[in-house]
C-alpha cells in the first residue's frame, strides 16, 4: 500500500507559529529598525490569519522584507541562532513520534507550510522529512528581494503546491492508496479535504467543529504556546 502523509507545521507539528516567533526573535536580537511596529504588524497579520482573512502576498512581503538585501551568511547565521534558541527547546517527542510514525511506515511525507522557506527548511530537518513546501522569496545576486515567488503554500495554494511537487516526481494524488493530513487549521481546509484521512490536530475552533460535523478524527498532541 502506497501512502501520503502532509503535515502542517506551526500549531500542528509546532507548538508556537513559526513564523511569528522568527519576527519576535529578530525584534529581540536588534535585527528590525523598529520593534514596536513590527511586533504589530505580526499581530495585526495573525489576527487576520485567524479569521481566514489574510492577504498571502502582502503577509509574505512582509515576512520577506525583514532580512531582504542581506548577505545570505549573514542571514543563515540570524536563522540557526534561531532555530538553536527557539525551536530546538519547543519540538516534542509526541509531533517526533506522530512524523516517525508515517516515516517508519515507508510513507512520503512533506511538511507544507505557509510560513516561508527560508524560515522552515531546517525545521523540516529536525523532523527528519526531506520534502518542504513552503513559501518561498525571490533570490537575485545571491541575496533574498523581499519579493515573492511562486504560489504561495497558503489555503488552495498548498494544493497547486502539493499537485506539482508530486509532478515532479512523475506522481499525482491517485498514485496513493491512502492521503493522511494533519492540520491545526480551518485556512488548511483544502489541504485536509483532499485526504483520504484527514485529521484535525491541535485544532481550532472552526476547525474542531468542522472535524466533530464530518466525523473526522482530533488528536492533540501537546498544548499551544501562544
Amino acid at each position: 500500500m502506497r501512502r501520503l502523509a502532509l503535515f502542517d507545521l506551526d500549531h500542528t507539528l509546532l507548538p508556537i507559529d513559526s513564523d511569528n516567533e522568527w519576527g519576535r526573535f529578530l525584534c529581540r536580537t536588534g535585527r528590525v529598525p523598529d520593534e514596536a511596529a513590527f511586533n504589530a504588524a505580526i499581530d495585526a497579520f495573525y489576527a487576520q490569519y485567524r479569521k481566514g482573512q489574510l492577504d498571502p502576498v502582502e503577509h509574505l512581503r512582509f515576512a520577506l522584507g525583514a532580512f531582504a538585501h542581506r548577505p545570505m551568511a549573514e542571514i543563515e547565521g540570524w536563522r540557526q541562532e534561531y532555530i538553536d534558541q527557539v525551536i530546538r527547546p519547543v519540538i516534542s517527542q509526541s509531533a517526533l513520534d506522530l512524523v516517525a510514525k508515517h516515516r517508519d511506515a515507508g510513507d512520503l511525507c512533506a511538511i507544507v507550510t505557509a510560513t516561508n522557506a527560508f524560515v522552515t527548511r531546517p525545521i523540516a530537518g529536525l523532523f527528519g522529512v526531506a520534502h518542504l513546501l513552503g513559501a518561498e522569496g525571490e533570490i537575485r545576486d545571491g541575496q533574498y528581494t523581499g519579493e515573492p515567488e511562486g504560489v504561495i503554500t497558503y489555503r488552495a495554494g498548498k494544493l497547486i503546491r502539493i499537485d506539482a511537487w508530486l509532478k515532479d516526481m512523475g506522481l499525482s494524488r491517485n498514485s496513493f492508496d491512502e492521503i493522511w493530513a494533519y492540520s491545526d487549521s480551518h485556512n488548511d481546509l483544502p489541504m485536509l479535504e483532499l485526504a483520504t484521512h484527514p485529521v484535525a490536530t491541535n485544532p481550532d475552533t472552526i476547525l474542531r467543529q468542522t472535524a466533530g460535523a464530518r466525523g473526522w478524527p482530533v488528536i492533540e498532541l501537546f498544548p499551544l504556546v501562544g
